[in-house]
């Protein structure tokens, strides 16, 4: 297996593909889109970062982390993590913790100390992922912050204990 992480703009073909497949996904669970507000911008340089894993030249997994400032962990110097995703086909080969390890590192590298996320009550292998990952409940914030099935969490990226 030939994994490589790349950085793309979002409205790159290849991510728009992806993001069409999360959009998909978020459909079958919840019925609806995540109709969040995302914009290109919001993941440029120095704002954010967007990665896709490509697996033989294919991609098969994405993952994003944008400027946030939410307050979690005792920290404002927050990013939030978007997109993250692995097709179907190409998943339980790890592709998802080793594309959070690399948006863990780039927001680390970017200067942030922790992040934030959201996520839904009924994508129990993310959430099971991020627990595993070191991610602890915080309380909902943003978007979707008042929606009865909205998960919250965050993970200190500067080793500081909260």
């Amino acid at each position: 297996m030939s994994v490589e992480i790349r950085r793309v703009a979002y409205d790159h073909p290849d991510a728009q593909k992806l993001v069409d497949r999360v959009q998909e996904f978020y459909v079958e669970r919840y019925g609806e889109p995540d109709t969040d507000p995302t914009t290109p911008d919001m993941f440029e340089s120095p704002a954010g970062a967007y990665f896709l894993a490509y697996l033989d030249d294919v991609p098969v997994a994405s993952g994003a982390w944008r400027r946030s400032g939410e307050p979690a962990l005792g920290t404002t110097v927050t990013a939030e993590i978007k997109r993250m995703y692995v097709v179907p086909e190409a998943q339980r080969r790890g592709l998802a913790k080793l594309m959070l390890a690399h948006v863990e590192a780039s927001a680390r590298d970017a200067g942030f100390e922790a992040l934030v996320l959201t996520t839904g009550d009924h994508q129990h292998e993310a959430i099971g992922l991020y627990t595993a990952m070191g991610y602890v409940d915080v309380e909902p914030f943003g978007y979707y912050k008042d929606e009865d099935l909205v998960v919250c969490m965050a993970k200190r990226l500067d080793g500081v204990v909260r």
